[in-house]
């Protein structure tokens, strides 16, 4: 509470005969020794409710602030470095009395290089050499690409102007790399990209990341309901109760435990791929967690569903957004609302 800047009203009388001046004593007190807020906090002040349409990196070219934000996440990149480290170390496996065996690295969708350089801290950690390609279509990122490769530290990595999609390789890859993740894992479009661009990689070749799920959690919040409300007022059933938003939940309660929805994994060898999916979730309905005595049932009114994923990178080595799993201090995605037109009074059971 006290790192959202929260006001407090004390009410009531005096119980200890000193006046209302101790209890704001006191909780002055309070305030100046809290915590320090994480990262996570301070990345996400002022976004508390706010709606935001998801991105489109496929079809809309992101900007240079956009992409200047996301790098700022050093959480993400950190994790990544590390599944690249462990699949090259995995796929190391040089004949006897040679060195390490040149791994191909493919960075698809390489935006302004954070996940080119990761894969290069990745090979001087375990000195295996590599080959990396930067495939990335987004004009504004190819110029910032351009001038970061006159760097002698990016000496072996060939810059592709193409969509991943589309170029032919002169070579296939041990490894591809991708960030192409949304807030509800599939969102934005990244099983349809990887498949596509599997065929970069080799038979036995590595996908980072590896698998990844989507989870939903019905939600009461009158405040993201009046937000959704606000986008189209005069018809509250107009596209804005149709579509999802990226938001940071605050205001919220979460009244049932999430469940898992949609699993992808990558590379994909099923014949014929198809990603179209569909599930029935069942929900017990609202309780109060807090009684001491147990969880007792209660109503909720129901006003969307909250969205959020985790990901295999490669083996053990995972990041997520899902409350229970949290990766600390990552802030690279809010969840996901899904807003109902039409509130839904939930019952136990």
């Amino acid at each position: 509470v006290s790192t959202q800047s929260t006001g407090v009203i004390v009410t009531g009388s005096d119980c200890h005969g000193k006046g209302m001046e101790s209890y704001q004593s006191y909780l002055s007190h309070l305030y100046k020794n809290r915590g320090q807020m994480s990262e996570y906090e301070n990345f996400s002040q002022g976004y508390e409710e706010l709606l935001q349409i998801p991105l489109q990196p496929l079809k809309d070219n992101l900007d240079n602030a956009t992409y200047e934000i996301f790098e700022k996440d050093p959480i993400k990149y950190r994790q990544y470095e590390e599944a690249v480290y462990r699949a090259l170390i995995d796929r190391n496996n040089p004949l006897p009395g040679e060195g390490p065996v040149k791994q191909v690295v493919m960075v698809v969708g390489a935006g302004r290089g954070p996940l080119v350089r990761a894969s290069l801290n990745a090979s001087k950690r375990c000195n295996i050499p590599v080959k990396v390609y930067a495939v990335e279509k987004n004009e504004c990122a190819l110029i910032t690409l351009r001038n970061l490769f006159t760097d002698p530290y990016f000496c072996d990595v060939t810059l592709i102007d193409s969509d991943m999609r589309a170029w032919n390789p002169p070579e296939k890859a041990d490894i591809l790399v991708s960030e192409l993740l949304g807030s509800f894992s599939d969102n934005e479009l990244s099983p349809e990209c990887l498949d596509g661009a599997q065929r970069l990689l080799k038979e036995d070749g590595v996908s980072i990341p590896c698998e990844y799920t989507s989870y939903l959690a019905p939600i009461m919040s009158r405040r993201l309901y009046n937000n959704t409300n606000k986008q189209s007022p005069d018809n509250p059933n107009e596209n804005s109760f149709h579509m999802g938003y990226v938001v940071r939940l605050q205001n919220v309660w979460v009244f049932d435990k999430i469940k898992a929805c949609f699993t992808f994994k990558h590379p994909n060898h099923d014949d014929p791929i198809d990603n179209s999916r569909h599930i029935s979730l069942e929900f017990s309905g609202p309780v109060d967690s807090a009684p001491m005595d147990g969880p007792v049932p209660m109503e909720a009114l129901l006003h969307g569903f909250a969205g959020y994923f985790d990901a295999k990178l490669y083996k053990d080595v995972m990041i997520s957004i899902h409350p229970d799993t949290h990766s600390p201090d990552m802030f690279s995605w809010f969840p996901m609302f899904f807003p109902l037109a039409t509130p839904t009074l939930v019952k136990p059971g």
